[in-house]
Formats: structure tokens, sequence, C-alpha cells
């Protein structure tokens, strides 16, 4: 192109951040060595275009002109899955979905369309797998459709073609880090490829009313890989939890502009594929030990479920000069003030002593309400004193030593009492507005403060 000309910019590979010289430190997200060169092509055309040549503006319409009656959503066949979303897929919108190699992503796509294939025209396009390599994995799955179509493809220009002309009625690409538009001189996965992409394939999405939902593959943080700007550019970001070497998934809605985003999904991975897990608590609570210090049982909330798991505690003398303080599915910070509530305002010292915090099931408790399952599991550990099975306890630890209360404490204690348990600690300003079924049975131990409830334990 006349008067084109080559310039270089330096991109960060996690956040987007762009700069025309080159930085060890990403001087956006802190992160280092994740600046990596690009290089454009530049013209000297001005941006600003005569009249007769710019593009009608969009013509604003009233609020009250706008009708939502004609909204639509795809029922996946996976209730987790349509919880998550919302209720179903929405026409028209841009899902992406995430999570580590290996955890289920391509395989809860496929066992999509084995539902949606009966009703609906899918479009699956692969740039990381062959077409017999699909065929393989959908009969592993048993998926067997005449409206599947597949698709072998990597240049994006071509997809956005082949969609426009086959208007299938759901879109599918896995994974999006393998596409790439021909324009760019970048190579496939880098920040302007990948935001490109996905940049056509919203714009096609939004103007044919199609569907489609984009992979992502994770860096080693467990973060979605490229630019935060794609979280921007699409309508849902769903991450896929847990390990690898268990079976129980997590999916998680980070972003949802049709749903909540609290909610989540467990499925659990077989030869089959995945399957639904409809009762999360009973499955986080199977196996665990009787007669045992160290663990209690915490209520949370996700969403509009409330989920029972278990909190195991370890305390042990330090063999070193500083104590080791290590927490799996808990924050560790809320873990070290606990520490300290503890030592401040009941006396007990765990200065000299190895601390561990485990949360059974590969669940994280991000909710404050765990603070108290946390602190008696780990005074239970360090007294040896065994907190009865059937008991659970909820409650905010706050730094003075006081039990604040927390939101939806009936669908807690409904919940336990609906799995067996039969003593609840909770905090004392819940029991105002507290108002049980009548079939339940439930004693409510109610305490102001956290030594009240060591002394429940009998601490």
């Amino acid at each position: 192109m006349a008067g084109s000309k080559l310039k270089s910019m330096y991109i960060c590979s996690e956040c987007g951040y762009e700069s025309a010289k080159w930085y060890g430190k990403c001087p956006s997200c802190g992160e280092w060595n994740t600046m990596s060169e690009e290089v454009r092509e530049t013209g000297k055309s001005s941006s600003v275009l005569p009249a007769q040549k710019r593009q009608p503006s969009a013509v604003p319409v009233p609020i009250s002109q706008i009708t939502t009656e004609d909204e639509q959503r795809y029922y996946t066949g996976l209730k987790e899955l349509d919880r998550v979303l919302g209720g179903g897929i929405v026409k028209g919108s841009l899902v992406l979905l995430g999570g580590d190699p290996g955890i289920g992503k391509s395989t809860i796509l496929m066992q999509m369309c084995s539902h949606l294939g009966k009703i609906l025209k899918i479009l699956y396009i692969s740039g990381e797998e062959s077409k017999r390599q699909i065929k393989l994995r959908a009969e592993r799955l048993g998926v067997n459709s005449g409206n599947l179509y597949i698709m072998t493809e990597t240049d994006m220009a071509v997809i956005a073609d082949q969609i426009q002309s086959e208007t299938p009625d759901l879109v599918m690409v896995d994974s999006i880090q393998t596409m790439n538009y021909r324009e760019l001189s970048s190579s496939p996965g880098s920040v302007t490829q990948v935001r490109e992409c996905t940049n056509i394939l919203m714009r096609t999405a939004k103007a044919l009313d199609i569907p489609c939902i984009v992979v992502s593959h994770v860096n080693k943080d467990g973060a979605i890989a490229g630019p935060k700007v794609l979280e921007h550019i699409v309508d849902a970001v769903l991450y896929f939890e847990g390990e690898k070497q268990m079976s129980y998934r997590i999916l998680r809605a980070v972003k949802n502009r049709y749903g909540s985003t609290n909610e989540i999904g467990v499925f659990q991975m077989g030869d089959s594929g995945l399957s639904e897990v409809e009762n999360p608590s009973l499955m986080l609570l199977s196996g665990r030990p009787k007669n045992v210090s160290g663990t209690c049982v915490a209520c949370t909330m996700e969403g509009s479920r409330p989920i029972l798991a278990e909190i195991q505690g370890l305390v042990t003398n330090s063999g070193y000069g500083n104590a080791r303080r290590m927490s799996t599915g808990f924050d560790y910070n809320r873990m070290s003030m606990l520490l300290a509530v503890l030592e401040k305002r009941c006396g007990y010292f765990f200065s000299s002593m190895d601390t561990y915090v485990n949360v059974i099931g590969g669940l994280r408790l991000d909710e404050p309400a765990t603070d108290l399952a946390v602190a008696l599991a780990l005074v239970s550990s360090l007294k040896d004193i065994v907190v009865p099975e059937n008991l659970l306890a909820f409650g905010e630890v706050g730094l003075t030593g006081e039990i604040r209360s927390v939101n939806q404490a009936v669908l807690r204690v409904t919940e336990a009492a609906r799995l067996g348990f039969q003593h609840c600690i909770l905090p004392y300003h819940n029991l105002k507005g507290l108002v049980l079924p009548k079939n339940c049975t439930m004693e409510i131990i109610a305490v102001r403060n956290i030594r009240e409830a060591v002394s429940a334990l009998g601490g």
C-alpha cells in the first residue's frame, strides 16, 4: 500500500498492554517477560473521512419501543450447564469457555451436540484436531447427529464466510488460540490475533443472531490465555475448575450478561464423558471420617444453592525455626487472620505450630461465612477435640472475635437438616427472622463471639 510503513509494537500477553518500547516487567499488570514484539503496517490515510464517504450512523430508538418478547434460549440438555448460563444459550450470544488442558472443554461441547443436534444445525470448527479425531471422540461419547457439521480450519476469513453461507443455529470454535487472520502479520495465538479473531466472531454472531461458543486455553496461573480484553468482548465467560487427577469438575461463570455470576455447575468425569452431580453437598461429604479431630462442616452459598463442604485443619509441632502455613481451597491471608484472632481473643497459640487447612473435593471457599468452620477445625486439631459429625457451623469472624451474621441462614440450615445434620452453630444475630420449617428438628446454637463457639465444642 502506498505510503505504508512497518511499525514495531510490544504487547503484553497477559493483559494486552501496548508500548512502543520493550519492558522486562509489564507496567500494567506487573508480570515479567510477557512483552512480545509484533510488527504492524500503518498508512498515512486520514482518520477523518469526508462527509460524503461517511457511513450512516445508527438511529437512536426509545427504550420503550424495544421489546424482549422474542428472546429465545436453547437448552443444552445439561441442567448444571443451563444453571450456570442463566437458563440456556441466548441467541446471538458469544460464550468463552476456559480451563486447563484435559479438564473436559471439548467433551462438554460434544455432549451439547448430542442434545442440541436433534433440533439445531451445529457447525463445529476445530483448529487442533482432524475430522477423524473428532469422529472418534463423538463415537466414544455416543454422539451421532445428522445436524452436526465438522470443519477443520484456522483461517478466520474462511470461517466467517462459511458461517454466513451455511447459517447454522449454533457455532463452536475449538480453540481461539489456533485461529488466525491473514491481514495481520503476527503469529496465531498472539494478543493481536486472538483479539481480532474474537472480534470477527462477535460481529458475525451479532449480525446473524447465531450463538457462538469459543474455547480458550489458560496460562500457568489459570487465567484465560491472551489479553483481558477477551473478557470484555464476549457475553459470558465460563471457567472449568478442578484437578485433572480428580473426577469432579466445577463450572463457574466469571461473567454473564444474561444471568447470575454466582452459580456453579458440578460434573463428574467418567468413561462416557461428563455426568451431572445434582447434589454437590452429598458428593463433597462422602467418605468423611468419623470421630476424628480437625474436621468441621461449613455451608457456603453459590448463587441460590447452599453447598456443604468439609474443612480439615491440621496443627502440629514445627520442626523448623519458622512455623509453616499452608492452605488449599481457602484464602491464605484469611487463614492467617483467623490464627491471629484465635491467639489474641481465645489464648490458643499457633506461633510455634505448623498449620494446614484443606477443603475437601477441590472446592474453593471465598465466602466469609466459612470463617467459623475453619476456626473450629483448627481449634479441634490443636486441642484434639472431636467435632460431632452431625454438627455444622457458619459465620463471619471479625478481628475482635465477634461472630457476624450472614445472609440466607434459613437456606443453609434447611439444607443441612435435609442431609441429616442435627446441630448448627450460627451467629446470634441470625436468630432474628430465622423461621425454620415445622418438620425441621435442627438444634440451633447461637454464639456472639469465637469464645462461645469454642465452648460449644467443650474446648
